[in-house]
């Protein structure tokens, strides 16, 4: 044998020796390692809706603005509630004479003999007194209702966030707890990955993960949790609450997809998070 073949012989074992270390890394990367493209960018979206109706006279803020907790998002007419405070206000005044004068009334018949008056109109005068404050009473709840639904015709935020799909405008008719604006939460964002239950095992609460958005950016995150249930679409209950099996299966299995959530734990500057978006979920086990 020359040293040609030689040389041959050896490098053409090389390459193969390489060759199946290169698939043995490539599938344990793609079978065994915990990643998955299937990667979802969260966050709470909260449904504002106003708590009274009315029509809208201000709307300070545009779509995708940036607000803070407390901000004004939309004011509700205030003349109809104003007016409300005003009458509830009276009726608080009118309760209260009444009840000072029936208290006076009681006071009075309670200082007489008894020769004078008899003990059923004592009795009468002090329960009427006390009908009187508990309508009094009444009246200065109905005022605070009042006060109440005037100072909700201001919509605030209640979180820092961005509006988001706004088709509210100045002049709309707002009913009280149907949904007008929505906002995004800008401290709830995480992702949801996807994994493959044969990879569930390679992962745990507290992993570090890396996040790789589609537009370039990188995320640094940990395992927050993994979801302990899905959806058995291959039997649902029928109409008499009984398992529906279904007869046939099919010889490939593919592997179920169980959410695993990740808490977003660094952002890189000048990195834009949109819920909805896209990434690769990587985890590095512990």
């Amino acid at each position: 044998m020359t040293i040609r073949n030689i040389v041959g012989f050896v490098a053409t074992a090389i390459i193969f020796a390489l060759a199946i270390l290169i698939g043995r890394a490539l599938w344990v990367h793609y079978m065994d390692q915990p990643w998955t493209r299937d990667g979802r960018v969260r966050a709470d979206v909260v449904n504002i809706a106003p708590d009274v109706s009315g029509a809208v006279v201000a709307l300070p803020v545009h779509d995708n603005q940036m607000v803070k907790k407390g901000d004004l998002l939309m004011q509700i007419d205030p003349a109809h509630y104003q007016i409300a405070v005003e009458q509830a206000e009276a009726a608080v005044a009118a309760r209260k004479a009444e009840l000072q004068m029936r208290r006076d009334d009681a006071k009075r018949r309670a200082d007489m003999d008894s020769m004078v008056v008899s003990k059923e109109s004592m009795d009468n005068a002090t329960h009427t007194a006390s009908a009187a404050e508990a309508a009094y009473q009444q009246a200065q709840a109905a005022l605070d209702a009042a006060k109440l639904n005037l100072e909700r015709t201001r919509v605030v935020s209640p979180v820092d966030g961005y509006v988001t799909n706004l088709n509210v405008f100045q002049g709309d008719y707002a009913t009280a707890g149907a949904a007008k604006l929505a906002i995004v939460d800008s401290h709830s964002f995480w992702v949801y990955g996807y994994f493959e239950e044969t990879k569930l095992p390679h992962v745990n609460v507290g992993d570090k993960a890396q996040m790789r958005l589609m537009s370039g950016g990188v995320l640094q995150g940990h395992v927050e949790s993994i979801s302990r249930g899905i959806y058995d679409r291959d039997n649902p209950q029928s109409r008499e609450l009984l398992a529906d099996v279904n007869p046939t299966f099919n010889w490939v299995r593919l592997a179920q997809r169980v959410p695993v959530r990740i808490r977003i734990d660094q952002v890189p500057e000048g990195v834009v998070l949109s819920a909805g978006t896209t990434c690769t979920v990587v985890v590095q086990p512990g």
